[in-house]
């Protein structure tokens, strides 16, 4: 895919790529002509969740490029940027209370996840105030002591409430995480970078076992400096 000369992309798509392509699949994609992808659709292991402004050519390529095990469905959801109004695992998923209820049945269908109508610090877009691996979580930094247990029970993971960027709520647009490895915006501090890397326990498992995850972080502060 061409990037117009926006080396800054390309720039991020090198460290995906020289991170993870030898253990996931990296796809070069847009939705619905832009390149917000995470605010857009929404995934795990399972499968991914894609607006019904998709073009039939995107949908081609990402079908074309994910395993055949990875189920894709365009959804006609009438809240489209699905990756502000959910937020998921792969066992869970809280989502926007004015969801409809056939975009929550296809959820819990393609996704394989458990769904919870959940607000984050009384804000509906749980997507966006709210990052979540299969370790734990990281919620909104006005998240109430009683609602994160009540979450953490939810979810079976811990959660922590905390920042990015240097002091943006905005967790899930401004950090992308799985299980091993986090990348977030260049402005996120030293102690905001040390609770997530407690939280989500990125220093004991890596993709090819124990400690992978301090060699990933080096190489990324390096590609990004």
């Amino acid at each position: 895919m061409e990037w117009n000369g926006k080396t800054d992309i390309v720039e991020l798509h090198s460290v995906f790529e020289a991170e993870l392509q030898d253990v996931i699949p990296i796809c070069h994609a847009s939705i619905a002509g832009t390149r917000i992808i995470g605010r857009l659709t929404v995934g795990n292991k399972n499968g991914l969740l894609v607006p019904t402004t998709t073009t039939d050519q995107e949908l081609q390529h990402l079908r074309n490029t994910l395993p055949e095990n990875v189920k894709i469905q365009r959804i006609e959801e009438r809240l489209s940027a699905l990756g502000n109004v959910i937020c998921c695992n792969d066992h869970v998923a809280l989502v926007h209370p004015d969801l409809e209820r056939e975009t929550e049945e296809i959820i819990a269908d393609v996704l394989g996840v458990e769904v919870f109508r959940q607000t984050v610090a009384d804000n509906v877009l749980t997507g966006s105030y709210m990052a979540l691996s299969n370790q734990g979580g990281i919620v909104h930094p006005k998240t109430s002591v009683r609602d994160q247990d009540e979450l953490s029970s939810l979810l079976q993971v811990p959660l922590v409430a905390g920042s990015v960027n240097r002091g943006s709520p905005v967790v899930g647009a401004g950090l992308v995480v799985n299980d091993w490895m986090a990348v977030t915006g260049l402005d996120t501090t030293a102690t905001e970078l040390s609770v997530i890397e407690s939280v989500f326990r990125l220093g004991e498992m890596g993709p090819g076992g124990a400690g992978g995850a301090g060699t990933n972080k080096e190489s990324i502060v390096e590609s990004f400096y």
